[in-house]
């Protein structure tokens, strides 16, 4: 394991960090959805991510981390947090995306983006954490559940 996590910064996104978000979307598009889920619009984060991260910046309920190493953005996470309902009354932390860059997997910069967005879930008063990843994502299933999360339940699909 590399010590290139002492130079890498956590941090919440800022404006000025959109389109390396947007870049790190796109990328993790490319490598997970791209060649697992064929109805997945890959150039959505392209088209519509500015905006989407834009909106989220400033909004409470929505987390947009960066992991930044010597000014560069070399990974991301986003989450949101939502009110329970009445058939399921807990809030919700959503863990939706999270993306380093390959060349610094390794380095627990993963780790480190999934412990920000664990400690913002809990100061938001969330009394779980979720996350999706793709059955046929092994890498993704391990890296989750070595941060804490466990199976929970499981979506079944048929291409119609």
């Amino acid at each position: 394991m590399s010590d290139h996590h002492d130079q890498v910064a956590v941090r919440r996104a800022h404006a000025e960090d959109i389109p390396a978000l947007v870049a790190s979307s796109a990328a993790l598009f490319a490598e997970d959805a791209g060649t697992r889920d064929a109805t997945v619009d890959i150039n959505w984060p392209l088209a519509e991510g500015a905006e989407r991260f834009a909106s989220g910046i400033d909004d409470p309920a929505r987390l947009s981390l960066v992991a930044d190493s010597e000014g560069e953005v070399i990974g991301h996470l986003v989450g949101t947090v939502a009110e329970g309902s009445a058939m399921r009354p807990a809030k919700i932390a959503t863990l939706h995306s999270l993306y380093v860059r390959p060349a610094h997997r390794g380095t627990l910069t993963g780790a480190r983006l999934v412990e920000a967005f664990l400690d913002w879930a809990r100061q938001q008063g969330a009394q779980v954490a979720e996350v999706t990843a793709y059955a046929a994502n092994a890498d993704a299933i391990r890296f989750y559940e070595r941060n804490g999360f466990a199976p929970h339940t499981l979506t079944l699909g048929q291409s119609l």
